[in-house]
């Protein structure tokens, strides 16, 4: 009872924030961090999908080590890529799994397991939010619908930003041919 209720708590901080702030990144940041804290893990962040390499572009992190985040470039198609396609997945041994693209680091960073989960805005995949333990994890289905739930806020939070560039590129384009307009 206690974690569900962290987990209420963790929600409404976060949407309050989202509702409250005017700046994405923070509200970004402070759901990365707040899984991290709430689930007691290692780590968690947030990655985009760059649609002209396929790799994924991490956004915001916590609990990792910088060099752990620039490891290299993570392809889409090689790193926990079902989690793209089918949805959550979770990985009770980073050591020996396949899916994993970079296991050294892994190994280096103390990282024992992991759950990807994607992130949806209108029905499509933009990203992934990522949690990684330092100690092997069986990730129970209230885990991963935490994460979810997180996962898809952050996809309404990345909307709304997009939306709201692209509203304040109109208004300068309009702002612009008014100007040039003879009086």
């Amino acid at each position: 009872m206690k974690k569900q209720l962290m987990n209420y708590e963790t929600l409404l901080k976060i949407t309050k924030a989202m509702s409250m702030s005017r700046d994405p990144e923070e509200v970004i940041s402070l759901t990365v961090e707040s899984i991290r804290k709430t689930l007691e893990v290692k780590g968690c962040a947030l990655f985009l999908v760059n649609l002209e390499t396929n790799e994924l572009e991490i956004v915001a992190s916590d609990g990792l080590s910088k060099e752990y985040v620039n490891k290299g470039p993570l392809s889409a198609l090689k790193s926990i890529a079902e989690s793209l396609v089918d949805g959550p997945v979770a990985i009770y041994d980073v050591s020996d799994d396949p899916r994993i693209q970079y296991p050294e680091a892994a190994e280096r960073e103390g990282i024992a397991s992991m759950l990807s989960v994607p992130i949806y805005v209108r029905g499509d995949i933009v990203g992934a939010m990522r949690v990684y333990t330092s100690q092997p994890w069986e990730f129970t289905l209230e885990d991963v619908n935490f994460v979810q739930a997180l996962a898809q806020i952050s996809g309404t939070i990345i909307d709304m930003c997009r939306l709201y560039q692209g509203q304040n590129q109109m208004i300068d384009i309009l702002t612009t041919m008014r100007d040039m307009m003879p009086t």
